[in-house]
């Protein structure tokens, strides 16, 4: 594995243990040239999966930015990494065991919801408002009406 901080080949790993839920393998990593130390993940990959944009585009599965768009829409609120990291893996299983290899970005946006909505609901206000794209006060009045439905 490459050292991310000064690109030597050469890195030992100090410790390895399984995440949380067992999706991944956690290896704690040292660079003997520069002495830093960086963590990496082992993960199954069953299939490549491809997301079909809404303006038909085609683009590779990137499960870091179904990480990064959860992490906005929770940031600041009392949710841990772990948990995030559990959701996005459970994500990735779905879609990977699903059977189909290429997924609209709609039907991956929905996934995120659901999740959040069980999560948090501030976080799942603040993804909707991206997700369906809000325009105006009305747009987030409307929506959090629906919530009160949902409870």
């Amino acid at each position: 594995m490459r050292c991310p901080f000064c690109g030597n080949e050469d890195t030992q790993v100090k410790d390895s243990r399984p995440t949380e839920d067992n999706a991944a393998i956690r290896r704690r990593r040292y660079c003997q040239s520069c002495g830093s130390r960086f963590t990496t993940f082992e993960r199954v990959h069953l299939r490549e999966l491809t997301v079909i944009k809404s303006n038909g585009d085609k683009a590779p599965f990137d499960r870091e930015k179904v990480k990064r768009s959860m992490e906005i829409a929770l940031r600041k609120r009392p949710v841990h990494e772990d948990q995030i990291e559990r959701i996005v893996n459970s994500i990735q299983r779905h879609l990977e065991t699903s059977g189909e290899t290429e997924i609209p970005s709609k039907a991956i946006g929905k996934l995120i919801m659901d999740r959040l909505m069980d999560l948090d609901k501030v976080a799942y206000v603040r993804f909707a408002s991206v997700y369906k794209d809000f325009h105006e006060i009305n747009d987030f009045n409307e929506f959090i009406g629906t919530l009160g439905e949902r409870d």
